[in-house]
């Protein structure tokens, strides 16, 4: 009989805690910190004040043709190819260094004098072995004379033409380093032998790195400067895991920096790399379709990439809204409810998302302006 009265006492009490909560719903708001049952866990309600304070407006669920606008980002670099070590063939002492980090030269300019002995050297051999070579010219051709004759021997001619070789071969190696060197060894005589040599620009560019500086003594093997051939320009960009498919080699897109966004050049995509990073991100090199001097090595830029076009169904942007890596729309149920519903986003545009599967959505309506405001409100309602 004690078991009975307590069962009937705990029934009225929890009929009356019913009554009360039910009249207190109504004041409450989406901003207390209430946890969820199943039944209302995607569910919103809002009164009238904040209906017009959010500015609830609804859509619904449009056919149209859209592309795939996909962003990239990364930095401007140099090929290999592109990027030069200039030396001297020959070592010495830096005469004078005619460019600074950063200039432009033009192909053929000079950008250091060298000056050692070892010029003047050069020259002098290449002249000698020249007059020694004109004397075994003359004793070769007198040699053969005389053998036809019988006059001289065989070996005598012999030997006449071997030293005429000799010197011959001699001479043209010579030519050939004075060549090197920047020496034209044709319009050389005793009268303009000089001590010092030139170093010229293999291509027109910009000046990367000086290594060098006035006074030193370099070795062949020095690297005196490093050199930049803007021609090899290419573009190191990033690709989400999501779009890696969707970026093909040949297509065209659109690149700018960030001190001018509004200034987009057209560059082409020469190499997708087959891998995904640590990251998330697989790496695609671009190179612009003509030369622009506002991008430089190592400047961040941004690209945007479109996708072939197809006709889809999709909602506004705003109409789709993210939480923890899923996307969600919110149902107009009439009567200030409204409902969070999951969806899977296909393409998406400056204006309009795919949605894929659309038919869990079509014939609803679905809140556009005010979507975010709504999650927002859930969330905290949750919590």
């Amino acid at each position: 009989m004690h078991f009975k009265n307590i069962s009937i006492y705990s029934l009225a009490l929890l009929f009356t805690l019913s009554s009360c909560s039910g009249k207190k719903e109504e004041e409450k708001t989406v901003y207390e910190n209430t946890k969820f049952t199943k039944n209302n866990e995607n569910s919103v309600h809002l009164t009238e004040k904040q209906i017009q304070s959010v500015g609830i407006t609804t859509t619904s669920i449009q056919n149209r043709n859209m592309e795939k606008l996909v962003r990239l980002n990364g930095k401007a670099e140099i090929a290999p190819s592109h990027i030069s070590s200039v030396s001297s063939i020959m070592g010495g002492h830096i005469k004078s260094i005619n460019v600074i980090n950063g200039s432009h030269f033009n192909k053929g300019q000079v950008l250091a004098v060298v000056e050692d002995p070892q010029f003047i050297q050069l020259q002098q051999d290449y002249l000698v072995t020249k007059a020694q070579l004109e004397a075994a010219r003359l004793n070769f051709n007198r040699q053969k004379d005389l053998n036809t004759s019988k006059a001289s021997s065989d070996k005598t001619m012999q030997t006449a033409q071997a030293d005429y070789s000799t010197l011959n071969a001699t001479l043209r190696g010579l030519e050939e380093k004075l060549r090197i060197i920047g020496i034209n060894a044709k319009g050389l005589h005793t009268g303009n032998i000089r001590s010092k040599i030139n170093i010229y620009a293999p291509f027109s560019g910009f000046v990367s790195k000086i290594l060098v500086n006035n006074g030193q003594y370099i070795n062949p093997a020095d690297t005196l400067f490093e050199l930049i051939n803007p021609t090899g320009l290419l573009l190191e960009l990033k690709i989400f895991e999501n779009d890696v498919n969707d970026v093909k080699v040949g297509q065209e897109i659109l690149v700018y920096n960030n001190q001018n966004p509004d200034v987009k050049s057209s560059a082409r995509i020469v190499s997708v790399v087959p891998s995904i990073e640590n990251g998330g991100s697989a790496t695609a090199i671009a190179k612009l379709s003509s030369g622009n001097s506002e991008f430089v090595k190592g400047m961040y830029i941004n690209a945007e990439v479109n996708i072939s076009s197809r006709y889809t169904q999709g909602l506004p942007n705003e109409a789709v809204v993210s939480f923890e890596n899923k996307n969600y729309v919110f149902e107009d149920l009439g009567k200030s409810n409204y409902k969070m519903i999951p969806v899977v986003i296909g393409i998406s545009d400056d204006q309009f998302t795919e949605i894929v599967k659309a038919d869990a959505v079509k014939d609803k309506k679905i809140v556009q302006k005010g979507a975010y405001s709504l999650l927002m409100m859930l969330k905290n309602k949750a919590e």
